[in-house]
Protein backbone atom coordinates (compact mmCIF):
# COMPACT_ATOMS: atom_id res chain seq x y z
CA UNK A 1 0.00 0.00 0.00
CA UNK A 2 2.62 2.44 0.60
CA UNK A 3 4.53 2.11 -2.66
CA UNK A 4 1.41 2.78 -3.93
CA UNK A 5 2.58 5.51 -6.43
CA UNK A 6 0.02 8.20 -8.20
CA UNK A 7 1.06 8.19 -11.68
CA UNK A 8 1.83 12.03 -13.19
CA UNK A 9 0.75 11.70 -17.22
CA UNK A 10 3.22 13.82 -17.74
CA UNK A 11 5.77 11.21 -17.17
CA UNK A 12 4.70 9.26 -19.98
CA UNK A 13 6.25 12.35 -21.80
CA UNK A 14 9.59 11.53 -20.78
CA UNK A 15 11.83 10.86 -23.33
CA UNK A 16 14.99 9.67 -21.25
CA UNK A 17 12.87 6.60 -20.56
CA UNK A 18 13.19 5.27 -24.02
CA UNK A 19 16.41 5.61 -25.11
CA UNK A 20 16.78 5.34 -28.85
CA UNK A 21 20.32 4.82 -28.64
CA UNK A 22 23.14 3.14 -26.28
CA UNK A 23 25.36 5.55 -24.49
CA UNK A 24 28.48 5.92 -26.59
CA UNK A 25 32.35 4.99 -26.17
CA UNK A 26 33.80 7.90 -23.81
CA UNK A 27 35.40 10.71 -26.00
CA UNK A 28 38.98 10.77 -26.70
CA UNK A 29 40.88 13.05 -23.52
CA UNK A 30 44.45 12.79 -24.92
CA UNK A 31 43.85 16.42 -26.57
CA UNK A 32 41.91 17.78 -23.95
CA UNK A 33 44.07 20.64 -22.86
CA UNK A 34 44.13 21.48 -26.53
CA UNK A 35 40.08 21.86 -26.70
CA UNK A 36 39.62 23.14 -23.07
CA UNK A 37 39.68 27.13 -22.52
CA UNK A 38 43.11 27.98 -21.00
CA UNK A 39 43.52 31.15 -19.08
CA UNK A 40 46.26 33.55 -18.77
CA UNK A 41 46.72 35.84 -15.81
CA UNK A 42 50.37 37.11 -14.83
CA UNK A 43 51.48 37.11 -11.47
CA UNK A 44 49.09 34.15 -10.71
CA UNK A 45 50.75 31.05 -11.85
CA UNK A 46 49.72 29.11 -9.01
CA UNK A 47 45.95 29.69 -9.50
CA UNK A 48 46.97 28.19 -13.20
CA UNK A 49 48.15 25.23 -12.18
CA UNK A 50 45.51 24.86 -9.62
CA UNK A 51 42.97 25.26 -12.73
CA UNK A 52 44.69 22.48 -14.73
CA UNK A 53 44.86 20.17 -11.52
CA UNK A 54 41.23 20.36 -11.03
CA UNK A 55 40.33 19.64 -15.24
CA UNK A 56 43.19 16.64 -14.81
CA UNK A 57 40.88 15.55 -11.82
CA UNK A 58 37.29 15.98 -13.02
CA UNK A 59 38.26 14.27 -16.79
CA UNK A 60 39.71 11.33 -14.97
CA UNK A 61 36.33 11.05 -12.89
CA UNK A 62 34.38 11.16 -16.32
CA UNK A 63 32.60 7.28 -16.48
CA UNK A 64 30.38 5.80 -19.24
CA UNK A 65 27.37 3.71 -18.00
CA UNK A 66 27.77 0.00 -16.68
CA UNK A 67 25.65 -2.04 -18.98
CA UNK A 68 22.07 -3.09 -17.08
CA UNK A 69 22.06 0.33 -14.92
CA UNK A 70 19.41 2.07 -17.22
CA UNK A 71 21.97 5.18 -17.21
CA UNK A 72 21.66 6.53 -20.86
CA UNK A 73 25.25 8.92 -20.79
CA UNK A 74 28.12 9.71 -19.69
CA UNK A 75 28.53 11.27 -16.54
CA UNK A 76 30.55 12.92 -14.05
CA UNK A 77 30.88 10.93 -10.98
CA UNK A 78 30.87 13.14 -7.85
CA UNK A 79 34.06 11.50 -6.65
CA UNK A 80 32.97 10.68 -3.24
CA UNK A 81 30.77 6.65 -2.79
CA UNK A 82 30.14 5.09 -6.00
CA UNK A 83 26.74 7.03 -6.14
CA UNK A 84 25.64 10.09 -8.90
CA UNK A 85 24.07 12.70 -6.89
CA UNK A 86 21.67 15.60 -7.74
CA UNK A 87 23.45 18.36 -5.39
CA UNK A 88 26.79 17.29 -6.60
CA UNK A 89 25.97 17.13 -10.34
CA UNK A 90 24.12 20.25 -10.72
CA UNK A 91 27.64 22.48 -9.16
CA UNK A 92 29.67 20.45 -10.54
CA UNK A 93 27.95 21.27 -14.30
CA UNK A 94 29.07 24.43 -13.01
CA UNK A 95 32.56 24.40 -14.04
CA UNK A 96 32.20 21.30 -16.40
CA UNK A 97 29.92 23.76 -18.66
CA UNK A 98 33.35 24.92 -19.75
CA UNK A 99 34.91 22.31 -21.46
CA UNK A 100 31.50 21.80 -23.16
CA UNK A 101 33.45 21.83 -26.68
CA UNK A 102 35.38 18.32 -25.56
CA UNK A 103 32.27 17.04 -24.12
CA UNK A 104 28.49 17.20 -23.36
CA UNK A 105 28.89 17.56 -20.06
CA UNK A 106 25.06 17.93 -19.17
CA UNK A 107 24.21 14.80 -20.37
CA UNK A 108 24.97 13.83 -16.56
CA UNK A 109 21.74 14.76 -15.66
CA UNK A 110 20.04 12.94 -18.65
CA UNK A 111 20.91 9.62 -16.10
CA UNK A 112 18.46 11.06 -13.57
CA UNK A 113 15.79 11.32 -15.68
CA UNK A 114 16.14 7.99 -17.10
CA UNK A 115 15.80 6.84 -13.50
CA UNK A 116 11.90 9.23 -13.27
CA UNK A 117 9.26 7.47 -11.35
CA UNK A 118 5.57 7.08 -12.76
CA UNK A 119 4.31 9.80 -10.30
CA UNK A 120 7.78 11.98 -10.97
CA UNK A 121 10.28 11.46 -8.37
CA UNK A 122 13.98 11.41 -9.40
CA UNK A 123 15.66 10.00 -6.40
CA UNK A 124 18.66 12.25 -5.56
CA UNK A 125 21.27 9.26 -5.07
CA UNK A 126 21.59 6.43 -7.69
CA UNK A 127 23.81 3.55 -7.54
CA UNK A 128 26.13 3.92 -10.52
CA UNK A 129 27.15 -0.13 -10.52
CA UNK A 130 23.49 -1.41 -10.55
CA UNK A 131 20.93 1.86 -11.34
CA UNK A 132 19.13 1.42 -8.23
CA UNK A 133 18.14 4.63 -5.95
CA UNK A 134 19.53 4.72 -2.42
CA UNK A 135 16.70 5.52 -0.99
CA UNK A 136 13.21 4.23 -0.57
CA UNK A 137 10.80 6.39 -1.78
CA UNK A 138 9.25 7.85 1.02
CA UNK A 139 12.86 8.52 2.91
CA UNK A 140 13.00 11.88 4.05
CA UNK A 141 16.73 11.97 2.82
CA UNK A 142 15.42 10.51 -0.44
CA UNK A 143 15.41 13.48 -2.90
CA UNK A 144 16.30 17.34 -2.99
CA UNK A 145 17.46 19.75 -4.06
CA UNK A 146 14.81 20.71 -6.12
CA UNK A 147 17.55 22.24 -9.03
CA UNK A 148 17.32 20.46 -12.23
CA UNK A 149 15.24 23.36 -13.53
CA UNK A 150 17.81 26.10 -12.57
CA UNK A 151 20.88 24.02 -14.08
CA UNK A 152 18.87 23.37 -17.21
CA UNK A 153 18.40 26.87 -17.52
CA UNK A 154 22.00 27.86 -17.06
CA UNK A 155 23.12 25.62 -19.38
CA UNK A 156 20.51 27.21 -22.17
CA UNK A 157 21.76 31.15 -21.31
CA UNK A 158 25.39 29.76 -22.08
CA UNK A 159 24.52 27.65 -24.98
CA UNK A 160 21.32 28.26 -26.83
CA UNK A 161 20.83 24.93 -27.02
CA UNK A 162 17.02 25.15 -27.60
CA UNK A 163 16.48 21.24 -28.38
CA UNK A 164 18.23 20.11 -25.30
CA UNK A 165 15.49 22.21 -23.51
CA UNK A 166 12.46 21.25 -25.51
CA UNK A 167 13.55 17.45 -24.57
CA UNK A 168 14.25 18.30 -20.44
CA UNK A 169 11.18 20.40 -20.12
CA UNK A 170 8.35 17.48 -19.76
CA UNK A 171 10.36 15.75 -16.90
CA UNK A 172 11.68 18.59 -14.94
CA UNK A 173 8.21 19.73 -14.58
CA UNK A 174 7.15 16.50 -13.39
CA UNK A 175 9.78 16.34 -10.70
CA UNK A 176 8.65 19.79 -10.05
CA UNK A 177 5.49 18.94 -9.79
CA UNK A 178 6.13 15.75 -7.44
CA UNK A 179 8.36 18.32 -5.00
CA UNK A 180 4.84 20.97 -4.37
CA UNK A 181 2.61 17.54 -3.88
CA UNK A 182 5.46 15.59 -1.71
CA UNK A 183 7.27 18.20 0.06
CA UNK A 184 5.11 20.87 0.51
CA UNK A 185 3.06 21.38 3.86
CA UNK A 186 -0.22 22.68 3.98
CA UNK A 187 0.59 26.07 4.89
CA UNK A 188 2.43 26.41 1.84
CA UNK A 189 5.94 26.41 3.15
CA UNK A 190 8.62 23.06 2.14
CA UNK A 191 10.32 20.75 4.19
CA UNK A 192 13.58 18.57 3.33
CA UNK A 193 15.94 16.96 5.77
CA UNK A 194 20.23 17.41 6.43
CA UNK A 195 20.67 14.87 3.22
CA UNK A 196 18.00 16.07 1.32
CA UNK A 197 18.81 19.47 1.30
CA UNK A 198 22.43 18.60 0.77
CA UNK A 199 23.42 20.48 3.87
CA UNK A 200 24.02 17.25 6.05
CA UNK A 201 24.49 17.92 9.90
CA UNK A 202 24.50 21.80 10.47
CA UNK A 203 22.33 22.37 13.11
CA UNK A 204 18.88 24.07 12.28
CA UNK A 205 16.42 21.98 13.57
CA UNK A 206 14.46 22.91 17.09
CA UNK A 207 16.90 21.89 19.86
CA UNK A 208 13.53 21.21 21.99
CA UNK A 209 12.24 18.80 19.33
CA UNK A 210 13.13 15.30 21.04
CA UNK A 211 13.55 13.62 17.67
CA UNK A 212 15.69 16.18 16.64
CA UNK A 213 18.14 14.25 13.91
CA UNK A 214 20.29 17.41 11.90
CA UNK A 215 20.84 14.08 9.02
CA UNK A 216 17.56 12.71 8.73
CA UNK A 217 14.90 14.41 10.22
CA UNK A 218 12.57 17.11 8.61
CA UNK A 219 11.85 18.68 11.98
CA UNK A 220 8.19 19.35 11.20
CA UNK A 221 9.61 22.32 9.73
CA UNK A 222 9.31 24.83 6.50
CA UNK A 223 13.15 24.88 5.07
CA UNK A 224 13.96 28.47 3.90
CA UNK A 225 16.40 26.97 1.07
CA UNK A 226 13.57 24.16 0.24
CA UNK A 227 10.62 27.06 0.27
CA UNK A 228 12.75 29.15 -1.93
CA UNK A 229 14.29 26.39 -4.46
CA UNK A 230 10.67 25.95 -4.97
CA UNK A 231 10.15 29.72 -6.52
CA UNK A 232 13.60 29.07 -8.39
CA UNK A 233 12.35 26.00 -10.62
CA UNK A 234 9.30 27.29 -11.38
CA UNK A 235 11.33 30.35 -12.59
CA UNK A 236 13.39 28.75 -14.43
CA UNK A 237 10.71 26.24 -16.00
CA UNK A 238 8.41 29.32 -16.45
CA UNK A 239 11.30 30.78 -18.40
CA UNK A 240 12.08 27.50 -20.16
CA UNK A 241 8.33 27.27 -21.46
CA UNK A 242 8.30 30.50 -23.01
CA UNK A 243 11.46 29.66 -24.91
CA UNK A 244 9.94 26.26 -25.87
CA UNK A 245 6.56 27.83 -26.80
CA UNK A 246 4.15 25.44 -24.41
CA UNK A 247 1.42 25.87 -22.19
CA UNK A 248 2.17 23.02 -20.42
CA UNK A 249 2.38 23.50 -16.14
CA UNK A 250 2.74 27.46 -16.48
CA UNK A 251 -0.63 28.32 -14.73
CA UNK A 252 0.63 26.09 -11.89
CA UNK A 253 4.19 27.42 -11.85
CA UNK A 254 2.83 31.17 -12.00
CA UNK A 255 0.99 29.90 -9.11
CA UNK A 256 3.27 28.45 -7.31
CA UNK A 257 5.55 31.64 -7.71
CA UNK A 258 2.91 34.02 -6.20
CA UNK A 259 2.84 31.53 -3.10
CA UNK A 260 6.43 31.08 -2.38
CA UNK A 261 6.99 34.90 -2.96
CA UNK A 262 4.23 35.94 -0.13
CA UNK A 263 5.06 32.44 2.40
CA UNK A 264 8.45 33.50 2.53
CA UNK A 265 8.18 37.39 3.13
CA UNK A 266 5.29 36.69 5.06
CA UNK A 267 6.66 33.84 7.33
CA UNK A 268 10.41 33.44 6.97
CA UNK A 269 11.46 37.29 7.28
CA UNK A 270 12.49 38.52 11.14
CA UNK A 271 12.61 42.22 10.36
CA UNK A 272 14.42 42.67 13.36
CA UNK A 273 17.41 40.82 12.13
CA UNK A 274 16.76 41.68 8.75
CA UNK A 275 17.36 38.02 7.90
CA UNK A 276 15.58 34.76 6.41
CA UNK A 277 15.49 31.92 8.92
CA UNK A 278 13.97 28.60 9.13
CA UNK A 279 10.28 28.78 10.12
CA UNK A 280 10.40 25.54 13.28
CA UNK A 281 6.99 23.50 13.74
CA UNK A 282 5.51 26.04 16.95
CA UNK A 283 5.92 28.72 13.68
CA UNK A 284 8.98 30.63 15.53
CA UNK A 285 11.97 31.12 13.49
CA UNK A 286 15.24 29.35 14.18
CA UNK A 287 17.76 32.32 14.92
CA UNK A 288 20.40 30.14 12.77
CA UNK A 289 21.92 32.31 10.24
CA UNK A 290 22.60 29.28 7.55
CA UNK A 291 23.77 30.18 3.80
CA UNK A 292 20.83 28.42 2.63
CA UNK A 293 18.60 31.87 3.31
CA UNK A 294 20.27 33.23 0.33
CA UNK A 295 18.68 30.88 -2.06
CA UNK A 296 15.86 33.50 -1.44
CA UNK A 297 17.92 36.11 -3.63
CA UNK A 298 18.59 33.72 -6.05
CA UNK A 299 15.04 33.01 -6.61
CA UNK A 300 14.47 36.73 -6.74
CA UNK A 301 11.77 36.77 -3.89
CA UNK A 302 14.09 39.25 -2.03
CA UNK A 303 11.72 42.38 -2.16
CA UNK A 304 14.14 45.99 -3.05
CA UNK A 305 13.58 47.51 0.50
CA UNK A 306 15.23 44.93 2.37
CA UNK A 307 17.76 43.51 0.04
CA UNK A 308 20.44 46.07 1.80
CA UNK A 309 19.87 44.88 5.34
CA UNK A 310 19.50 40.90 4.07
CA UNK A 311 22.85 41.29 1.91
CA UNK A 312 24.97 43.52 4.62
CA UNK A 313 25.22 40.09 6.59
CA UNK A 314 27.66 39.05 3.79
CA UNK A 315 29.96 41.93 4.88
CA UNK A 316 30.07 41.89 9.18
CA UNK A 317 32.97 40.60 9.92
CA UNK A 318 30.79 39.27 12.87
CA UNK A 319 28.82 37.07 10.77
CA UNK A 320 29.66 35.76 7.34
CA UNK A 321 33.07 38.13 6.18
CA UNK A 322 35.69 36.00 7.78
CA UNK A 323 38.86 35.21 6.96
CA UNK A 324 37.61 32.49 4.38
CA UNK A 325 34.61 33.84 2.50
CA UNK A 326 31.73 32.36 3.19
CA UNK A 327 30.42 29.60 6.02
CA UNK A 328 27.66 27.81 5.77
CA UNK A 329 27.05 29.15 8.98
CA UNK A 330 27.32 32.56 10.15
CA UNK A 331 30.17 32.95 13.06
CA UNK A 332 27.82 34.44 15.77
CA UNK A 333 25.09 31.36 15.37
CA UNK A 334 24.97 28.59 17.71
CA UNK A 335 27.00 25.77 17.05
CA UNK A 336 29.38 27.25 14.31
CA UNK A 337 33.02 25.68 14.21
CA UNK A 338 35.95 27.63 13.26
CA UNK A 339 37.69 24.27 11.61
CA UNK A 340 34.50 24.02 9.60
CA UNK A 341 32.89 21.12 11.41
CA UNK A 342 31.38 20.35 7.85
CA UNK A 343 28.49 21.76 7.52
CA UNK A 344 28.99 23.78 10.68
CA UNK A 345 31.12 26.41 9.56
CA UNK A 346 32.84 25.39 6.00
CA UNK A 347 33.03 26.53 3.14
CA UNK A 348 31.76 24.98 0.73
CA UNK A 349 31.83 25.63 -3.41
CA UNK A 350 28.59 24.54 -4.00
CA UNK A 351 26.87 27.19 -2.06
CA UNK A 352 30.12 29.89 -2.26
CA UNK A 353 28.60 29.74 -6.27
CA UNK A 354 25.30 30.24 -4.87
CA UNK A 355 26.08 33.41 -3.14
CA UNK A 356 28.11 34.47 -6.06
CA UNK A 357 25.54 34.13 -8.70
CA UNK A 358 22.47 35.94 -6.69
CA UNK A 359 24.96 39.06 -5.72
CA UNK A 360 25.41 39.27 -9.88
CA UNK A 361 21.69 38.83 -10.35
CA UNK A 362 20.93 41.18 -7.68
CA UNK A 363 23.51 43.80 -9.35
CA UNK A 364 25.70 43.72 -6.64
CA UNK A 365 29.03 42.84 -8.82
CA UNK A 366 30.99 44.73 -6.73
CA UNK A 367 30.85 42.69 -3.69
CA UNK A 368 30.47 39.57 -5.77
CA UNK A 369 33.93 40.10 -7.29
CA UNK A 370 35.62 40.71 -3.36
CA UNK A 371 34.10 37.48 -1.87
CA UNK A 372 35.11 35.39 -5.74
CA UNK A 373 38.93 36.68 -5.76
CA UNK A 374 38.70 35.79 -1.31
CA UNK A 375 38.10 32.39 -2.37
CA UNK A 376 40.14 31.73 -5.13
CA UNK A 377 42.90 32.96 -3.10
CA UNK A 378 41.90 30.42 0.29
CA UNK A 379 41.36 27.96 -2.25
CA UNK A 380 44.97 28.62 -4.13
CA UNK A 381 46.50 29.21 -1.03
CA UNK A 382 45.73 25.61 0.16
CA UNK A 383 46.77 24.54 -3.12
CA UNK A 384 50.29 25.54 -2.93
CA UNK A 385 50.38 23.73 0.56
CA UNK A 386 48.76 20.69 -0.22
CA UNK A 387 48.77 20.38 -4.42
CA UNK A 388 45.31 19.47 -4.21
CA UNK A 389 41.49 20.66 -3.72
CA UNK A 390 39.00 19.79 -1.42
CA UNK A 391 34.89 19.84 -0.87
CA UNK A 392 35.05 22.02 1.24
CA UNK A 393 37.77 24.46 3.14
CA UNK A 394 38.44 26.40 6.73
CA UNK A 395 36.88 29.56 7.40
CA UNK A 396 39.48 30.93 9.65
CA UNK A 397 42.42 29.87 8.32
CA UNK A 398 43.68 28.85 4.73
CA UNK A 399 43.19 25.48 5.14
CA UNK A 400 40.53 22.35 4.41
CA UNK A 401 37.72 21.74 6.24
CA UNK A 402 37.53 19.47 9.03
CA UNK A 403 36.47 16.86 8.00
CA UNK A 404 36.99 17.55 4.02
CA UNK A 405 38.00 14.58 1.40
CA UNK A 406 40.60 15.61 -0.92
CA UNK A 407 41.28 15.46 -4.59
CA UNK A 408 37.12 16.36 -4.96
CA UNK A 409 36.34 17.19 -8.32
CA UNK A 410 33.40 16.57 -7.68
CA UNK A 411 32.74 19.82 -7.17
CA UNK A 412 36.11 21.53 -6.01
CA UNK A 413 36.32 21.97 -9.24
CA UNK A 414 33.89 25.39 -9.22
CA UNK A 415 36.28 27.88 -7.83
CA UNK A 416 39.25 27.43 -9.83
CA UNK A 417 37.37 27.34 -12.99
CA UNK A 418 33.69 28.72 -13.34
CA UNK A 419 34.18 31.43 -9.73
CA UNK A 420 38.03 32.52 -11.87
CA UNK A 421 36.20 33.08 -14.99
CA UNK A 422 32.61 34.39 -14.03
CA UNK A 423 33.31 36.63 -11.47
CA UNK A 424 37.20 37.49 -10.96
CA UNK A 425 37.56 37.87 -14.42
CA UNK A 426 33.64 38.97 -15.35
CA UNK A 427 33.10 36.78 -18.36
CA UNK A 428 29.52 36.00 -18.77
CA UNK A 429 28.21 34.69 -22.51
CA UNK A 430 24.32 35.57 -23.19
CA UNK A 431 23.44 32.60 -25.97
CA UNK A 432 20.12 33.78 -27.29
CA UNK A 433 21.70 37.60 -27.46
CA UNK A 434 25.53 36.32 -28.94
CA UNK A 435 26.94 38.76 -26.19
CA UNK A 436 29.61 38.19 -24.51
CA UNK A 437 29.51 40.29 -21.41
CA UNK A 438 33.01 41.30 -19.84
CA UNK A 439 33.75 43.08 -16.60
CA UNK A 440 36.92 43.79 -16.16
CA UNK A 441 38.23 44.78 -12.43
CA UNK A 442 41.22 43.04 -12.56
CA UNK A 443 44.34 45.50 -13.18
CA UNK A 444 46.76 42.64 -14.24
CA UNK A 445 47.35 41.32 -17.48
CA UNK A 446 44.89 38.48 -18.12
CA UNK A 447 42.66 36.43 -20.61
CA UNK A 448 41.40 33.24 -22.14
CA UNK A 449 42.32 30.91 -25.04
CA UNK A 450 39.29 29.20 -26.20
CA UNK A 451 36.81 30.92 -24.10
CA UNK A 452 33.32 28.68 -25.23
CA UNK A 453 30.66 30.81 -26.97
CA UNK A 454 27.55 29.09 -27.96
CA UNK A 455 27.57 25.57 -28.41
CA UNK A 456 31.13 24.70 -30.23
CA UNK A 457 32.51 28.30 -30.95
CA UNK A 458 35.32 30.24 -29.26
CA UNK A 459 37.11 33.33 -28.30
CA UNK A 460 40.55 34.77 -27.80
CA UNK A 461 40.47 36.94 -25.10
CA UNK A 462 43.54 39.49 -23.66
CA UNK A 463 42.39 42.59 -21.66
CA UNK A 464 46.23 44.45 -20.91
CA UNK A 465 48.06 45.73 -17.61
CA UNK A 466 46.58 49.11 -16.16
CA UNK A 467 47.31 51.37 -12.79
CA UNK A 468 43.82 51.45 -12.13
CA UNK A 469 40.55 49.45 -12.43
CA UNK A 470 39.06 52.63 -12.81
CA UNK A 471 40.70 53.25 -16.21
CA UNK A 472 39.49 51.71 -19.22
CA UNK A 473 41.11 48.29 -19.97
CA UNK A 474 42.71 48.28 -23.50
CA UNK A 475 41.63 44.39 -24.58
CA UNK A 476 41.83 42.55 -27.90
CA UNK A 477 39.04 39.84 -28.18
CA UNK A 478 39.11 37.31 -31.50
CA UNK A 479 36.73 34.83 -32.28
CA UNK A 480 35.88 32.22 -34.97
CA UNK A 481 32.37 33.15 -35.77
CA UNK A 482 30.73 37.06 -35.46
CA UNK A 483 30.75 38.25 -31.76
CA UNK A 484 28.91 40.81 -30.02
CA UNK A 485 31.53 42.08 -27.13
CA UNK A 486 29.65 44.61 -23.74
CA UNK A 487 32.80 45.89 -21.95
CA UNK A 488 32.61 47.35 -18.43
CA UNK A 489 34.63 48.43 -15.99
CA UNK A 490 34.25 50.46 -12.44
CA UNK A 491 33.70 53.15 -12.37
CA UNK A 492 30.47 53.53 -15.35
CA UNK A 493 32.54 52.99 -18.05
CA UNK A 494 31.02 50.83 -21.13
CA UNK A 495 32.14 50.09 -24.38
CA UNK A 496 30.83 47.73 -26.90
CA UNK A 497 31.68 46.06 -30.60
CA UNK A 498 31.53 43.20 -32.42
CA UNK A 499 34.37 40.61 -33.41
CA UNK A 500 34.76 37.69 -36.28
CA UNK A 501 35.77 36.32 -39.22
Amino acid sequence: MYDKKVENPLVAGNPYLRPTTPPGPLPDLSQAHDILPVPRWEGHDDELRCYRRVWELGLSNLKRPESGTGFVAPFLDAAFNGCIFLWDSVFMLDFARYGRRLVDFQRTLDNFYAKQHVDGFICREIDEATGADAFHYHDPDATGPNLFAWSEWEHYLATGDLARLTRVYVPVLAYHQWTRAYRRWPDGGYWTSGWGCGMDGQQRLDPRDPYGDPYHYHGRMTWVCATAQAALSARCLLKMAREIGTDLGVAQLESDIAEVTAYVNGKLWDEATGYYYDRWADGTLSGYKTIASYWTLLAGLVPPERADRFIAHLEDEREFKRPHRVPALSADSPGYEATGGYWRGSIWPSTESMVLKALTAAGRRDLAHEIACNHLENVTEVFRKTGTVFENYAPESASQGKPAVSDFVGWGGTGPVAVLFEHVFGLRYEAAANVLHWDVRRTEAHGVDRFPVGGKGAARLSSGPRNRAEDAPDVTVEADAPLRVRLTWPGGGVREFTVGP
